[in-house]
C-alpha cells in the first residue's frame, strides 16, 4: 500500500506529465496559426460612390470602412477615436442612414453611397448643418465634429420620416423636434469638450427652417 507522500509524488508527475502533453499537442497548432498570420492578405475589389465620385479599391477583406476612407481614400475628415463603436467620431452616411465606419468592413459596402464630411459641405459651401454648428460653437475642439454634424443630418432626417426614438411618447405619431428627441438620437456621439447644448441648438435652428 502506497503511503501519503509516494501518493501526492504521483498526483504531482501526472500534473506535469500532462501539462507537458498539452503543451506539445498545441506547439503545431500555433505555428501554423502564426505562419498563416504572417501569410499575404487576401484581397478583394471593392467599388463605391464616395461624395458623389465614384472609387475603386482593391482592399485587404479585413480593411474597414473607416480605415478605406481615411487610409486609402485620404478623406480625414472622419474620425478613429475609440475604434470600437462607441464614441460616435466615425460616423458617416450610407444610402443616408448613419452608421459607425469601424464597425463595419469596406467590402460589405460594394456598390454603396457614402457620405463623409467632406461630401456634405466646405469652407467655401458650407452644409445648413455645418453652418449651425459654427453659428452655436458646436464645434469646440471639433474631433468629434464631423461624426456629430453626420449623425444631426440623419436625426433630421429620421423624425421628418416618423421614426420613433426610446423617448416617443407616441409610437404611432410624429415624433417631434423636442430637445428631449435630439438628445436621445444624438446619444451615440460623445463630445468630450461637452458641447451637447450647444449642439442641440444648432440642431434645433436647422429643424425649424426645414419643418
Amino acid at each position: 500500500m502506497h503511503n501519503p507522500g509516494e501518493l501526492a509524488m504521483t498526483r504531482r508527475d501526472l500534473m506535469i506529465g500532462t501539462a507537458a502533453s498539452a503543451a506539445m499537442t498545441a506547439a503545431p497548432s500555433v505555428a501554423e496559426a502564426q505562419a498563416g498570420a504572417a501569410g499575404a492578405p487576401t484581397l478583394s475589389k471593392v467599388s463605391f460612390t464616395v461624395n458623389g465620385q465614384v472609387r475603386h479599391l482593391d482592399l485587404d477583406t479585413r480593411t474597414t470602412l473607416l480605415d478605406a476612407l481615411r487610409e486609402h481614400l485620404h478623406l480625414t475628415g472622419t474620425k478613429k477615436g475609440c475604434d470600437h463603436g462607441q464614441c460616435g467620431a466615425c460616423t458617416v452616411l450610407v444610402d443616408g442612414r448613419r452608421i459607425n465606419a469601424c464597425l463595419t468592413l469596406a467590402i460589405m459596402h460594394d456598390g454603396d453611397s457614402v457620405t463623409t464630411i467632406e461630401g456634405l459641405g466646405m469652407p467655401d459651401s458650407l452644409h445648413p448643418m455645418q453652418a449651425a454648428f459654427v453659428k452655436h460653437d458646436g464645434y469646440q475642439c471639433g474631433y468629434c465634429t464631423p461624426g456629430q454634424i453626420c449623425s444631426a443630418v440623419a436625426v433630421l432626417d429620421e423624425i421628418k420620416a416618423g421614426v420613433p426614438s426610446h423617448v416617443s411618447t407616441d409610437l404611432t405619431a410624429r415624433p417631434q423636434f423636442t430637445e428631449a428627441e435630439l438628445r436621445e438620437r444624438m446619444s451615440g456621439n460623445i463630445c468630450r469638450c461637452g458641447a451637447y447644448s450647444n449642439i442641440v441648438e444648432a440642431i434645433t435652428e436647422v429643424a425649424g427652417r426645414e419643418a
